[in-house]
């Protein structure tokens, strides 16, 4: 008997095929048409913008640096440009900005820490921050705790070196301090003096201040008010002798 052959069926493959890319497109279109109303709605648009950690920057100030405004892309808002951008603002000293959807922008601002006040010529204070900067002080009240910087000009070198180094010292040693001047000679260019709340009278450098705090806080907890020296040595002065019953004048250096 004759080998039967049974003939393969073309026309139902191609069938299949078609339909399949039939279906696919179909898919693609499906899925272009919800993007484009995805994107047309208010579900894609920023609705809400917060920030927080301000206290320098009005919220007007950070929009416009930033650049955000309620109705914008919000697949469009770009976190590393707006803390670039904010970061541009003196006083601001770290962004982070969060993303949550639908439409909300956090934005988280760190500020450098207030070290210090400065005496305008008006009368007016304006804070010093530890990356040196000067910004208005406005409703944010002011922190008594922070000394007065005076007679310092504004392109001092070693009036950024001070508050960098007051930035660095715990505040509650930095407390009794009232003011801070500079004081130079030609031996210590950086000299400054200060004065406390106590009564005392300081006289440093810039340089040395990290270092010699410790020492200042022991005289200031435990002598009468005097003149403290916190140079190559530190000394101790007090402006009323103290005498004992031999007579001899209290006198105490480290």
């Amino acid at each position: 008997m004759p080998n039967a052959q049974i003939p393969v069926l073309k026309k139902n493959r191609t069938k299949k095929r078609t339909s399949r890319k039939i279906a696919v497109l179909l898919i693609l279109l499906f899925i272009v048409l919800l993007a484009v109303l995805f994107f047309r709605s208010s579900l894609s648009r920023v609705s809400e913008i917060r920030f927080d950690g301000n206290v320098f920057s009005t919220r007007e100030q950070l929009l416009n640096r930033s650049g955000l405004a309620v109705g914008d892309q919000y697949f469009g808002v770009s976190s590393s440009d707006i803390s670039e951008k904010l970061r541009e603002i003196q006083s601001i000293q770290q962004v982070t900005v969060d993303k949550q959807f639908p439409g909300v922008i956090s934005v988280h601002i760190k500020e450098f820490a207030t070290v210090a006040y400065e005496l305008q010529s008006d009368g007016s204070l304006r804070a010093i921050l530890a990356n040196g900067s000067s910004v208005g002080v406005g409703s944010s009240g002011i922190a008594v705790e922070k000394p007065i910087l005076t007679k310092w000009k504004s392109n001092d070198p070693y009036k950024t070196k001070l508050c960098d180094a007051l930035s660095r010292i715990p505040g509650e040693w930095t407390a009794d301090i009232s003011e801070i001047i500079p004081a130079p000679i030609p031996s210590f260019p950086d000299r400054i003096k200060m004065y406390t709340r106590s009564q005392f009278e300081v006289i440093t450098t810039v340089s040395l201040l990290s270092s010699k705090i410790s020492y200042l806080n022991q005289v200031l907890e435990t002598e009468a008010p005097g003149l403290i020296t916190m140079l190559e040595a530190d000394s101790y002065v007090p402006f009323k002798p103290d005498t004992s019953e031999d007579g001899q004048e209290k006198d105490t250096t480290q």
